[in-house]
């Protein structure tokens, strides 16, 4: 019993953090447009907020910078995160948020994909069910029958489709990350992450027009959104660290879908969009999934009925042959 209540914790804490995790990337394209509507880019919004998120994680965990270690997987999760950033905000500022979100999330193929060749992580046939449900569910609340099927169809949707591919790719290096550099604390995983997506859209910022900078109090302004979402988005990522070094791959891409439905409830509550019966519908199949996805998990970590777990029994067995 004891043992059992123990799995149960053990396992949902890293998905209520993911889920958690992913309710704040729900809300964040509304402060994101606001920067925009202030005048600041796209990518500049992504090197600054990023650049802010960085800083915060090094100054708070400043005594675990001694514990990073030099790996050909930190560049490596740094370029991820960079594209995975970049397409989020540039995408979601200058497309249609909820369809170059279903560009983003679709990321369980790209997750299996990745963590097929780098993880070596089998795909079972439960694992690719629920991930054909989550993606149903998406699929049912965005679809439009007046926009088509969702193919990229401008530069915002070509960034979100991006963005979901980097998205997956730094979710499997950083499972890989912790367990290749165990020793690495999760928070300097999180400098990385903001630090790579700092550099790469800064570099991307020399191919984009620059307005002129927000003036007054609109410099102020501007300032203050930057440094808030950098706290914000620091401290979530550390949260959704915390989640994605204790659930498999590709069970955290579908729980990570629960944004979806956060965004359709904020584009309701701040942009007036009201979400129809297909959209519940389909909201009701990705938070389904994530919630038959953690009692998968948990039902076959969990010893079989009547059994009595004894580490040395396999030992004594041995020892009798």
């Amino acid at each position: 019993m004891n043992n059992g209540l123990r799995n149960s914790w053990s396992t949902g804490w890293p998905t209520l953090a993911i889920m958690l995790g992913a309710s704040v990337w729900g809300l964040i394209w509304y402060p994101l447009r606001m920067l925009a509507a202030l005048g600041v880019t796209g990518t500049a919004a992504s090197a600054l907020t990023s650049g802010a998120g960085c800083l915060f994680v090094l100054l708070l965990r400043r005594r675990a910078i001694a514990t990073v270690q030099w790996h050909w997987l930190l560049p490596a999760l740094a370029l991820a995160a960079g594209v995975t950033n970049l397409g989020f905000v540039w995408g979601s500022i200058h497309g249609e948020v909820m369809r170059v979100l279903l560009l983003f999330y679709l990321t369980p193929a790209w997750t299996a994909l990745f963590a097929h060749f780098i993880l070596h992580e089998r795909l079972t046939w439960s694992g690719a069910a629920l991930a054909a449900l989550s993606l149903a569910g998406a699929m049912m609340m965005l679809w439009s029958p007046q926009l088509g099927i969702p193919v990229p169809g401008n530069l915002a949707e070509w960034a979100g489709l991006a963005g979901g591919m980097g998205f997956a790719m730094s979710n499997v290096l950083i499972l890989k990350a912790s367990r290749v550099l165990p020793d690495m604390k999760p928070e300097m995983r999180t400098a990385t992450i903001f630090g790579g997506a700092a550099i790469f859209s800064s570099f991307a910022s020399f191919f984009e027009a620059m307005p002129a900078p927000p003036a007054g109090s609109h410099l102020a302004t501007a300032a203050l959104l930057v440094a808030g979402l950098g706290f914000v988005l620091g401290t979530n990522n550390m949260l959704v660290q915390y989640g994605l070094s204790r659930v498999p791959a590709n069970r955290a891409s579908i729980i990570m879908l629960f944004e979806i439905v956060i965004t359709a409830l904020s584009a309701w509550l701040f942009a007036g969009e009201t979400p129809g019966p297909r959209e519940w519908a389909g909201g009701a199949c990705i938070v389904l999934a994530s919630a038959l996805s953690s009692w998968v998990h948990r039902t076959k970590a969990r010893p079989p009925v009547g059994t009595h777990t004894d580490p040395d029994r396999k030992d004594r067995e041995r020892a009798m042959v």
